[in-house]
């Protein structure tokens, strides 16, 4: 008797756990396609992907104490080599989506410095369907592109290749990782928005906006995203705008308290690093072992050089004879590397604590932020129906992305990886029901609207300045977008003690 009334038990339990699974998957509040695990090179099992969805609000990775600085080059490498799904397109039920900005570092790219008295990385930087990585997709980018004199080119966009073509790469060159990287991301949310219709087949120039930098790996990136992303890559509604500064911050970029914040920052880098004991030794004997002097490879930048090995499976270099002769060969090693990025990490850290930089980014990039929150309330208080969802596109750089961050209040989020994305979701909610309309230039029509904001598929939204103090598990579980508005246009100036961006870059500091 006791045994029949453990099984009728266990039997409830089992029927009770299942409606509440079915009911979390008709919100849509969580994917229904179990996560593959995160693969490193080597065999290293990584820890973004394994892990438990099954949260609204998914606790992001974006804060890792201890990280191991091997474990962390390879997340930095960003191989696509792992089954990826992401939280971009995630709502409560009935809302609609009326506007996706994302913000896109370039792939993976060849070094921009090189270690003296090594060979430079053997990479090929033309592209072919047959080589590894590879896409589906790729051989028919690669015609697509040849087609590329149709669409519209601001400035001087129009002469720069649309596709890395050069044998032997060369520096800062996007590489086919960098292409297949960005393939997949614009895959990722294709699918990830088809159910919301963000761009249907028929859509039309002015619902999608794209501007990058003038150089050729992040234009590439950015057609690499577009041809992956959308539906109907139709080239004569394509125009492609030129940002001249890495910060894009069009008309806005003279800031001279800016660029003091940067100097500061820069002194910090530069006092932490001399002053790390093990990094001094580190640089020393790499240079003893190459023959050159120490000042001549750290102006090399050999980090960058020895990133691309690694990301690439490549061996690290060696100087084919020793200093001294005996034909032995003398090779920088993974130890060495190591202690490099190490210390990287440990910038990372005592950049957060002393706050220059959160200064500096907040000048940097409150002028695309700006201009990110009047797509916004633009796109809000269009009448329901009467406007088409809008889609725009950033393609930049770390240099870009990592003040973006660090603005919005996540500090502890990693350093951008290689094709990393950055994605700004406007939602509206259903109209209330009896709700009365909102009056005359207050409000918007049909529902109130919502922000998410998500960074590489982590939904980090609770985690920003603008949104960390909301009632995620109140009857609205999305951040209100007047907290965005507010933030951009008042609070994150507050940390400088202004009240506008005029204000705080021409202020005097004392």
């Amino acid at each position: 008797m006791l045994a029949r009334n453990r099984f009728i038990l266990l039997v409830l339990v089992g029927a009770v756990l299942a409606i509440v699974s079915l009911s979390l998957q008709f919100l849509n509040l969580m994917p229904t396609t179990p996560l593959e695990e995160q693969q490193l090179p080597g065999g290293a099992a990584g820890t973004g992907l394994g892990k438990s969805r099954k949260r609204v609000i998914p606790v992001p990775h974006t804060k890792a104490p201890e990280l191991d600085p091997i474990a962390e080059a390879y997340g930095y490498c960003n191989t696509p080599n792992r089954t990826e799904q992401a939280w971009e397109g995630h709502s409560p039920a009935d809302y609609t989506l009326l506007s996706v900005q994302v913000m896109i570092r370039h792939g993976d790219r060849y070094p921009l410095y090189s270690i003296p008295k090594t060979k430079r990385p053997t990479i090929d930087c033309t592209l072919s369907p047959n080589r590894k990585p590879s896409h589906p997709q790729l051989s028919a980018f690669i015609s697509h592109m040849a087609n590329g004199d149709r669409g519209h080119w601001e400035s001087t966009l129009g002469s720069v290749p649309r596709l890395p073509n050069h044998s032997a790469c060369e520096m800062g060159e996007l590489t086919q990782t960098g292409v297949v990287q960005h393939l997949r991301n614009g895959q990722l949310l294709l699918q990830a928005y088809k159910r919301h219709s963000l761009l249907p087949s028929g859509w039309s120039p002015r619902q999608l906006w794209v501007e990058t930098t003038g150089k050729s790996r992040t234009l590439q990136s950015g057609l690499a995203f577009l041809f992956g992303f959308l539906p109907d890559f139709d080239w004569p509604k394509v125009t492609v705008r030129h940002q001249w500064s890495t910060l894009f911050c069009g008309a806005a970029c003279d800031c001279p308290a800016r660029n003091r914040y940067l100097e500061e920052e820069q002194r910090r880098q530069y006092r932490l690093r001399v002053g790390d004991a093990q990094l001094e030794s580190t640089y020393a004997e790499m240079a003893r072992a190459l023959g050159l002097p120490n000042r001549q490879l750290r102006a090399a930048n050999p980090i960058d050089s020895l990133l691309c090995h690694l990301c690439h499976g490549l061996p690290f270099p060696c100087l084919q004879t020793a200093p001294g002769g005996g034909g032995a060969k003398a090779c920088l090693t993974m130890e060495q590397f190591s202690v490099i990025r190490r210390q990287q990490l440990d910038d990372e850290a005592d950049k957060r604590q002393v706050g220059l930089y959160r200064k500096y980014a907040v000048l940097a990039m409150h002028p695309y932020l700006n201009r990110t929150a009047a797509r916004m309330e633009r796109a809000a208080r269009a009448k329901p129906g009467t406007a088409a969802a809008e889609v725009a596109l950033a393609a930049a750089h770390d240099v870009t992305v990592a003040p973006l961050l660090s603005a919005l209040g996540l500090e502890e989020a990693r350093f951008p990886r290689f094709a990393a994305r950055v994605v700004f979701e406007l939602w509206r909610s259903p109209p209330a029901a009896g709700g009365k309309p909102p009056a005359k230039g207050k409000g918007t029509p049909g529902g109130e609207a919502f922000v998410r904001l998500l960074y590489d598929g982590e939904d980090v939204t609770f985690h920003t300045a603008f949104c960390r103090a909301h009632k995620r598990h109140g009857p609205r579980p999305l951040c209100p977008l007047k907290n965005f508005l507010s933030y951009v246009r008042r609070d994150m100036l507050a940390l400088l003690n202004a009240s506008s961006y005029q204000e705080a870059c021409y202020k005097r500091p004392g």
